[in-house]
């Protein structure tokens, strides 16, 4: 009983990572309509960025260790947010009115800018930061071994939720959220009635990058560094993960991304995990298949 409440407690914080990933990536999908690795790129980019600055502070500027995290994660969000915006306005908005399957190709390429300029600057060195936060909470004390999580984990789960909530709100009750939703069902009509569909584009791109550096600062401080492949591998599990709840709908998307997360853990946790990735990507391609109801796109 134990040892199954722990690789529940174990699945909660990946499952809220999934849950945001998918939650920014839907944003973003509702007006591009295509596959899009550069979230993942944006996410691993923020990381990698988080960790420089935040060595930078801590070995040359003398910061103390919270400063130095935090100009780490300042540096990161505006990194992340500004490759967003950039990205958006003078690569995706440009092809989507052109050639919108031509920005499945340029999103491979904006990832292998991003990711090996973030290499280049740490001089392919794998930075690390040094553990916080890491006191365990006990939630039940059972027979053989208590079930725990730490501080930093129950602290991303929840500016995690928060993130989903608050994202969720500004896309159902705000201007902004309603013109959104008229450029993802139909960015002409939109363009008619008065909304410049152009701006809506890059504004729910930036926003989707937002999502992303976010989950890129919390990943990294919760397991320490972040990998130089990671921005191929989640770009790819996002655009996956994203389809168990369907593409275009974000609060959707996070709850099937975040039953993926907790099927994941699980099949690590009683399964042979030589067999996890291939099991669950197979399961989400099937998925992707049978329910793309956002083939009305030409």
């Amino acid at each position: 009983m134990a040892y199954l409440l722990q690789q529940l407690a174990n699945a909660v914080p990946l499952a809220a990572l999934y849950a945001a990933l998918a939650f920014g990536y839907s944003i973003a999908f509702a007006v591009t309509k295509r596959a899009d690795i550069t979230y993942g790129a944006i996410f691993a980019f923020s990381g990698h960025i988080y960790l420089l600055f935040a060595h930078m502070g801590w070995d040359r500027f003398w910061l103390v260790l919270p400063a130095a995290l935090g100009l780490g994660a300042t540096a990161a969000l505006l990194g992340g947010v500004g490759a967003g915006v950039t990205v958006g306005q003078f690569v995706m908005r440009p092809l989507a009115k052109i050639s919108p399957n031509a920005m499945i190709v340029a999103s491979l390429g904006v990832l292998m800018v991003l990711m090996e300029g973030a290499r280049l600057a740490s001089g392919t060195r794998e930075l690390w930061l040094p553990p916080f936060l890491n006191g365990v909470v006990v939630f039940w004390r059972g027979e053989g071994f208590p079930v725990t999580l730490t501080l930093i984990q129950l602290v991303n789960v929840a500016v995690m939720l928060a993130m989903i909530g608050a994202g969720h709100l500004v896309l159902a009750r705000t201007h902004w959220g309603r013109m959104w939703r008229a450029v993802a069902d139909d960015p002409l009509a939109a363009e008619l009635s008065g909304t410049d569909a152009s701006r809506v584009f890059v504004t729910a791109y930036a926003s989707a990058a937002l999502f992303a550096s976010v989950c890129g600062v919390l990943a990294t401080s919760h397991y320490g560094t972040m990998d130089f492949g990671a921005g191929l591998l989640f770009g790819l599990k996002v655009v996956l993960i994203a389809a168990a709840g369907g593409h275009s709908h974000p609060l959707r998307s996070a709850a099937g991304a975040a039953v993926i997360g907790f099927a994941e853990t699980l099949w690590s946790g009683y399964g042979p995990i030589v067999w996890r990735d291939l099991l669950i990507v197979s399961v989400l391609v099937a998925v992707l298949v049978m329910s793309r109801r956002e083939r009305v796109v030409p």
